[in-house]
């Protein structure tokens, strides 16, 4: 949270990309609740043999790098914070970076809800260190329901850009299986020359100059990624959806190199629509 920070733990797949809550027993293996003595304004790897990287308050969507090494600074110098009241007093958070940070989960080590954290940061944001302490009038968070799982994908998705725990994907996997959707992990054991359909959110999309106009992409699904192969005359029939879309059920061919690489050849792209924020890196 504000102490400590995302720590999504690497396994042999892609790391799905959730929120700062994620240092709590959401993830397997374990690596125990929030530290509030260790946090990080930036990225980095935990040296403690789990492989895992824990990500900076940086990276909370609206906090940027100095208020994030303020908030350190300021709790390595005068001691942990104890609500939002006193993080605002000691390091001048503004209401919009309360609310990133409420939603990315930062405060639920100290029994503060994401939702009563948005809720409670406009009060909290007035709180400043020119005002004597506890002088404004103290406010309760009315009672929420509590969110779904989708609904914290998506809070995560929106406040740090990573889910560690969760894939948009999976929310959609029983529809995809009806239909045949085959997974990232289904498509290394299946037989090649095959027509499939496979689907994912598009993280990357490239055409190197030596390609001749062959496009690449990355589509991730709940279990790891696929490779799409597609040539020019694809590309141009489904232009808007294979550039824009975030992502995609694509069908096409399934081929494995003699190294072990599987591709799928492309033949069509339909949008797929997870109702989640997300971003590619395209063209780079």
């Amino acid at each position: 949270g504000v102490w400590a920070g995302v720590e999504p733990v690497m396994s042999d797949r892609m790391p799905t990309p959730t929120g700062m809550d994620a240092c709590t027993h959401r993830i397997q293996p374990p690596v125990g609740p929030f530290d509030r003595d260790a946090p990080d304004e930036s990225a980095a790897h935990r040296r403690d043999g789990n492989f895992a990287v824990r990500l900076g308050l940086a990276g909370v969507k609206g906090v940027g790098q100095p208020t994030a090494e303020r908030i350190v600074a300021e709790r390595d110098a005068h001691g942990p914070f104890r609500d939002l009241r006193d993080l605002v007093r000691r390091t001048g958070v503004t209401e919009v970076q309360l609310e990133a940070l409420s939603t990315a989960g930062a405060f639920e080590s100290l029994g503060i809800s994401r939702r009563e954290g948005v809720w409670l940061a406009g009060a909290a944001a007035q709180d400043r260190a020119e005002y004597l302490p506890d002088s404004l009038v103290s406010v309760q968070p009315p009672l929420f329901a509590d969110p779904t799982s989708y609904d914290i994908l998506a809070a995560d998705l929106w406040a740090t850009g990573i889910s560690t725990d969760d894939h948009p994907l999976t929310h959609y996997r029983a529809p995809l299986d009806a239909r045949g959707v085959l997974t990232s992990r289904e498509l290394r054991a299946h037989e090649t020359g095959r027509r499939i359909e496979v689907a994912g959110l598009v993280t990357h999309r490239q055409r190197p100059a030596t390609a001749s106009g062959i496009t690449f992409l990355n589509l991730e699904d709940e279990h790891g990624v696929v490779n799409v192969i597609c040539s020019v005359g694809v590309w141009n029939r489904y232009r808007r959806v294979a550039r824009d879309a975030p992502a995609l059920i694509v069908r096409g061919m399934l081929e494995r190199s003699p190294e072990g690489v599987t591709n799928v050849l492309a033949d069509r792209f339909e949008d797929l629509r997870v109702g989640v924020q997300h971003r590619s890196r395209d063209f780079h």
